[in-house]
């Protein structure tokens, strides 16, 4: 009896610190799964995004040209419930003075007025999507279609100067848009164009026409 008691204790004691490891194991997997979910980007107030526009073309109100100027947005894509394609706002917040590569100087950051984003398939063919024949289980959008609208910026001038500024501009882009599983949401450096509106006067009336023209280019970096 005592015998069979040892041996019980025995095969105990050789089966419970793998148990234990099995378990800690169990608890690490499922903190790294926390962790990789949590680090994916969305469209949605949990990712702030930094956009950074590079102005090449551009005219400020004194008519100076603006070549190579870079500009910077932050804020979070928001998702607009009840819409398909997905689509919504993006809310900039104001970037502190002390902010990463925006430090220089508040001039370097363009203030947002109004914003809309639309996910997209064929810009020149929404209605032709592989996905309503089935193909996908969810709808692909290899598109965002970005339009901002900003503020009056005053730029940096001396004392003795009047000071110039970068009128308010209405800004377009179309950015190539996809969803990976293990880092969620990716946008592409886009062509940045800007809508000129052009009035034609018909007899007894006058037509609006929008012309787009390129002005630079935008990029995306997720930071939380």
């Amino acid at each position: 009896m005592l015998l069979l008691l040892a041996l019980v204790a025995s095969a105990h004691a050789f089966t419970a610190p793998n148990t234990l490891k099995r378990s800690n194991n169990a608890a690490t997997a499922s903190l790294f799964m926390s962790e990789t979910t949590a680090a994916r980007t969305t469209l949605t107030e949990e990712t702030t995004w930094r956009l950074r526009l590079l102005l090449n073309d551009v005219t400020s109100t004194k008519g100076t040209k603006l070549d190579g100027r870079l500009f910077v947005i932050e804020g979070s894509f928001i998702e607009e419930e009840g819409y398909e394609p997905p689509q919504g706002t993006f809310v900039a917040r104001t970037a502190s003075s002390n902010d990463e590569d925006t430090s220089e100087s508040d001039t370097t950051i363009l203030k947002v007025r109004s914003s809309r984003w639309k996910l997209s398939e064929d810009p020149d063919d929404p209605k032709d999507g592989l996905w309503i024949w089935g193909l996908f289980k969810e709808p692909l959008y290899p598109f965002m279609l970005l339009q901002i609208e900003t503020s009056e910026l005053t730029l940096p001038s001396s004392s003795d100067e009047e000071a110039d500024s970068i009128p308010p501009l209405k800004l377009f882009a179309q950015i190539n848009h996809a969803r990976k599983e293990d880092v969620g949401v990716e946008l592409q450096t886009a062509n940045l164009n800007v809508r000129i509106l052009e009035q034609i006067q018909l007899p007894g009336a006058s037509v609006d026409l929008y012309e787009e023209e390129p002005v630079g280019q935008i990029s995306f970096q997720p930071l939380s």
